[in-house]
């Protein structure tokens, strides 16, 4: 679902239903074909549907359009680009990589330091999970969730609760 919480912060709001069945269709019609899994791509949406992508939301259409007939093209003549690519340093195509999504982790890096409240422990856990530290066969985003709870609970003397929906007519006094 990461796809799906890309979508929404870039403003869209997408409904989860129709979504995870038109990709489990694709899925179930492509899996004959070697394709194990037809899904919204976090990373393929965090470029299609940025303000990278273009100003206006409702153009930002054009954006996946482009992204799909890419897909086609890497399709027709993946042999040929993978060679190309392999004679490029790792680096390089690390530093492609984050190029792309510069605009995407600028952007949720500023909507997580924009409380002041958890600014810190944000950060802690953003640094925490950027170390990657493995620890018992279990990868730095797990830890960096962990390690950026914990800072929360220190910083604020708790664990962040969830804000509950408001009961109807509790702003003026009932219910």
């Amino acid at each position: 679902m990461p796809g799906m919480l890309v979508l929404r912060n870039d403003g869209f709001k997408a409904s989860a239903n129709p979504i995870v069945t038109v990709t489990g269709l694709g899925s179930l019609l492509m899996a004959p074909f070697g394709s194990h899994a037809f899904n919204i791509a976090a990373i393929t949406a965090a470029i299609c549907t940025g303000k990278e992508a273009h100003e206006e939301l409702a153009k930002r259409w054009i954006a996946a359009v482009a992204a799909g007939v890419f897909y086609i093209l890497v399709g027709v003549f993946g042999v040929t680009l993978a060679a190309l690519f392999m004679a490029f340093p790792a680096t390089f195509i690390s530093t492609l990589a984050g190029l792309a999504l510069l605009g995407t982790i600028g952007g949720s890096l500023a909507t997580a330091m924009a409380d002041a409240k958890t600014r810190e422990a944000s950060l802690i856990t953003f640094l925490a999970a950027a170390a990657n530290i493995s620890l018992l066969g279990i990868g730095g985003a797990f830890w960096g969730l962990v390690i950026g709870l914990g800072a929360y609970a220190v910083l604020n003397g708790r664990l962040p609760r969830r804000e509950r929906a408001g009961v109807i007519g509790a702003s003026n006094g009932e219910g």
